[in-house]
Order: structure tokens, then sequence, then C-alpha cells
């Protein structure tokens, strides 16, 4: 017996639903949810002013040179960051959050702040878990 697929929906264009593959929102929420796209935008955001591509590098632990530069890379590329050059010697190249992403900082920062304040009782959590599992 031969099965048929249902036929994918169309996703007019200015409506999106996030939980269909093809919605162009799933790429936002998926750069969004980006660890390195949180913190860059927390950073920026936190500071409130233009930075720096070294002092963005500095504030954020662990991330790459290469994975700092294709982050702020794809969030200019999204209307997300605003990269300005200033023409000096040494050429002065400065990043900030646009409105966009001033208005999406201000999510990602109370999930920021939310992950700060649950971390313990996610710890204990994963402990009792790891005990049951341990006992099982």
């Amino acid at each position: 017996m031969a099965t048929t697929a249902k036929p994918a929906r169309r996703i007019e264009p200015g409506t999106y639903e996030a939980y269909m593959r093809d919605c162009p929102a799933v790429a936002l929420l998926s750069t969004i949810s980006n660890r390195w796209v949180s913190l860059t935008m927390c950073t920026l955001g936190s500071y409130g002013d233009a930075m720096r591509y070294s002092h963005i590098s500095r504030e954020i632990p662990g991330v790459s040179q290469k994975m700092l530069s294709q982050t702020l890379r794809m969030l200019e590329r999204d209307g997300i960051v605003k990269r300005t050059v200033t023409p000096t010697v040494p050429v002065r190249v400065d990043y900030e959050l646009t409105p966009l992403g001033q208005g999406l900082y201000g999510l990602l920062s109370q999930v920021r702040d939310c992950a700060v304040d649950k971390t313990d009782e996610v710890d204990e959590a994963r402990a009792r878990y790891d005990t049951r599992q341990a006992d099982e």
C-alpha cells in the first residue's frame, strides 16, 4: 500500500508560523538562540554604546576571533547590529545595536537574568536526576 505525503502548507507573505519548518521566523529563532549571538548582543546591549571589536572580544570569555567576526557579520546582515567604519589610521570599527537589536536585547537580557537566577535550581534538579539514574 502506497502512502502519500501531506502537501506542504504555503506561507503567505507577511504571515509567519514559527512551528513550520520552512517559516522565515525559524531562521531568526535559530539565530537569536545561538550562544555567541546571545552573548554578543547582551555585551553590546549592557554597554549601551558603540563598542570596538577588541572591547567586545575582551568581554566575552572563550569566543574566538573567527567566531566573533562571523557573529557580528551575521547580526549586521540581519539588521540587529550596526557597523561603523571611521577612516583613521588605524581604521576604527565600532559596533552597536540597532533599534531592532535593542528590542531583541530586552528579551535576551531577561532570558540571561533568568538563567543566572535559576542556575542553582537547575544544578539541583540535575543532581537529583543523575542520582535516580545511577540507582536504576
